[in-house]
């Protein structure tokens, strides 16, 4: 009895570290459009999204059933049976989320849990038909087959209904509204928004509201009998308020329906996906309390037939869950952190991509450019021209910060919205996660949002969300299985191992998310920002110049260094600072475009030696991998270590280089771009050396003092420190030239 007790103390200590997890992960399923679109300030949009959090949970009541009977017939468990297969699940479900939500990749709770119950209810009938007569061709008898198939046929039906929903939708509302939607808002804004909020309307007020805790049969029963009566009050309503508004405050409808979306959404959200979180702990309880009703029953023999009848969560239990989850809506890092994939992958501009191409994506993007080509020359010249037209992009930016637009946030919160409720409606736990990627995908692919320089970037993007939810089903499926037969043979032991496996997993991703997130905050205070003044522009130049220098004087020195001890720790942290430093370069880079557009008239003639910086300063990356990562690969791979003779000339060519770097500090913070004579004087001096040091490993290697590996590791190594130098040299000459031009042209237009 005691440990069955303890068993659900622990079952709901883990829902609560699931719901923490899971809405971390769930939370781009509704704050995606609002936050993208930068529709109101994020604590508007929280507090919008937490009130309809709270209401939602209590629609979620009949979702329940989903974690009782939804997967397995649990008449053929016992109850100690069930109890392995609720833990199981939970063990499973929070290692694997937290895991996602460390990498920022937004996963599917609803398949997760679909597939952690299937996955543990196999395990533990597997068991069952190895201690008794029964066959593999029995494991029907214990897993509901049907239902299950039912729902992740669902699930995956629903990915293509709300891509091809939401780029149909949102084609159709940019025709009508272009993207210059200001002057059409006048007129057809109320109408619009009146139809959107009472579509809404429907589908969470009459068709969520039959898993309501709190609404009656009778209410139940009256709405349905009103349906016609009920909309059309809410479409005349709305429509009256929303022209009121526009009259007397202005009000722009695309923003007040995101955040109605986004009330709608989180509603939709906490009513369907709070079973994710809370089902199994809540079925274990009630699994508890009927054991313990019938006393005198051993756990191996007590039935669990309660399971199957009709579920009544209790309203209190509902409203904690969702408090937790606004807690942690408002606090989780991680919550933003998954956001931000979704909004990348749908922002209307093009710049830095997170995900690279892939032979996939740029497959798709050829077949879809052909087809386009074979549409537009079928359709008359007039129509094409009209529809060019309506999705020309506005000069008028989009709201600060903001990665697309209110029009498009607006069709994605409702029909994500109207999807989802329309499920929850029918019992079907739909994957929130999928349908509202989805529908965002399918908007950004309308809004022409995936053009030619970005789509591979963007579709990579998405396969790669997708691929993580089907790596989900198959590793959520195989874990909870082998936690299911660890817990079933080593009882106590085996779980108290699992929850420490589960902590220190926790814990470590928790720790490498705090990581990431100090090095991207280091990161952005690093990067050029967009700025106006080119006297700021230069200042940060400057800046990132004295940084890349101090960069590089370290990681050179570590690299040699740690070539001579052969120490293999310290050059795998310098090969990753490399690798770091190697990717700020290429993020600088990047931002070429836009800090080029924010020079001033008077510098624009100079603006070519700024991009000369940035030149050389990827190059300067580039050597330090070329000499990095071969020195890591040697001893890494344990090939024989440098000749005495070699360490000697290295050992002097790498103080050397330091004091060389030094020197230019002393010039870069005291502003002296004028006076590099003493620098390239140093510079050839260090030439000369490397030259030295090259000719004496060929006499090495007439002699045959040295090996193959040995010689090739050395001339690189040599090879790309004259080069090195090279690039340093040049990247002052060129940002000498920037500051002197536009200090001259500044000059002149005075």
């Amino acid at each position: 009895m005691n440990f069955y007790l303890i068993v659900v103390v622990i079952l709901f200590a883990l829902a609560v570290s699931d719901l923490i997890v899971g809405v971390s992960n769930d939370a781009v399923n509704f704050l995606n459009s609002a936050v993208g679109s930068n529709a109101a300030p994020r604590w508007v949009i929280f507090f919008v999204a937490s009130l309809g959090i709270l209401l939602g949970v209590t629609f979620s009541s009949g979702m329940m059933e989903v974690a009782r009977k939804g997967v397995f017939h649990p008449e053929q468990f016992y109850f100690a049976e069930i109890m392995i297969i609720f833990l199981a699940v939970m063990l499973t479900d929070i290692i694997l989320l937290d895991f996602f939500n460390t990498l920022g990749l937004p996963t599917s709770t609803t398949v997760s849990i679909v597939f952690e119950l299937l996955g543990s209810a196999v395990g533990v009938s597997l068991i069952k038909i190895g201690n008794s007569d029964e066959t593999l061709l029995d494991l029907g008898k214990y897993i509901n087959s049907s239902k299950a198939f039912v729902i992740i046929g669902g699930i995956l039906m629903s990915v293509a209904i709300a891509f091809v929903l939401g780029a149909l939708i949102q084609y159709l509302t940019r025709l009508i509204f272009s993207f210059n939607y200001k002057k059409p808002l006048k007129y057809l804004g109320s109408i619009a928004g009146s139809f959107a909020i009472s579509a809404i309307t429907y589908f969470i007020l009459i068709k969520g509201a039959k898993g309501a805790s709190f609404i009656t049969k009778e209410t139940i029963i009256y709405l349905n009998e009103n349906i016609f009566l009920i909309l059309s009050i809410s479409f005349i309503g709305w429509l009256i308020i929303l022209q009121i508004l526009i009259q007397l405050f202005k009000l722009d409808i695309p923003k007040f329906v995101v955040l109605v979306g986004t009330f709608a959404l989180s509603m939709a959200f906490a009513g369907n996906d709070l079973v994710n979180f809370i089902g199994v702990p809540l079925a274990g309880l009630e699994s508890f309390k009927a054991f313990v009703a019938n006393q005198g029953i051993s756990p191996e023999h007590f039935k669990m037939d309660i399971l199957t009848q009709p579920v009544h969560t209790e309203t209190y239990l509902l409203i904690i869950a969702g408090i937790v989850m606004i807690i942690t809506l408002i606090t989780s890092r991680k919550a933003r952190h998954v956001t931000e994939t979704e909004v990348n992958l749908g922002r209307q501009d093009t710049g830095d991509e997170r995900f690279g191409s892939s032979g996939f994506a740029r497959l798709i993007v050829r077949k879809t450019l052909s087809m386009n080509k074979n549409i537009k020359r079928i359709m008359p010249n007039k129509i094409n021209s009209i529809v060019r037209k309506r999705f020309e992009t506005t000069d008028e930016p989009i709201n600060e910060n903001a990665a697309f637009d209110t029009i498009r946030a607006a069709v994605n919160l409702t029909v994500a919205s109207i999807i989802i409720s329309f499920a929850t409606s029918l019992k079907l736990p739909l994957s929130t996660t999928y349908v509202t990627f989805m529908v965002a995908m399918g908007t950004s692919l309308s809004d022409r949002a995936w053009g030619r320089d970005s789509a591979v970037y963007r579709i990579t993007g998405v396969l790669t969300v997708i691929g993580g939810w089907f790596f989900t089903a198959i590793i959520a499926f195989t874990i909870s299985v082998i936690i299911a037969l660890l817990i079933n043979f080593g009882g106590v032991v085996a779980i108290t191992l699992l929850l420490m496996l589960a902590i220190f997993l926790i814990y470590r991703n928790h720790i490498s998310f705090r990581k990431k997130e100090k090095e991207k905050e280091i990161d952005e205070e690093e990067s050029i920002e967009i700025l106006s003044k080119t006297n700021d522009i230069i200042e940060q130049s400057n800046k990132t110049i004295v940084k890349t220098i101090i960069t590089v004087s370290k990681l050179y020195y570590l690299t040699i260094d740690g070539l001579f001890k052969g120490n293999r720790k310290q050059l795998n942290e310098t090969n990753y600072e490399v690798a770091k430093f190697d990717k700020k370069a290429k993020k600088l880079k990047a931002n070429l475009y836009e800090i080029i557009k924010q020079l001033q008239e008077d510098s624009i003639e100079t603006g070519h030696y700024y991009v000369q910086v940035m030149d050389y300063l990827r190059e300067i990356a580039h050597s330090m991998s070329f000499i990095s990562e071969p020195v890591l690969e040697h001893v890494a791979n344990n090939h024989s270590a440098l000749l005495p003779e070699q360490v000697k000339d290295l050992g002097k060519l790498n103080d050397d280089i330091a004091d060389y770097l030094n020197l230019i500090l002393n010039h870069l913070k005291e502003a002296h771009y004028e006076e590099l004579d003493e620098v390239i004087k140093k510079q050839t001096i260090l030439l000369d050396e490397l030259d030295k040091v090259r000719i004496n490993q060929f006499k090495r290697i007439k002699k045959g003092e040295v090996n193959t590996r040995n010689s090739m590791l050395y001339l690189g190594i040599v090879i790309e420190t004259k080069n090195l130098l090279l690039y340093v040299v040049n990247m002052l000459k060129s940002q000498r030239d920037f500051v002197i031009f536009t200090k001259q042209k500044k000059a002149e237009n005075f």
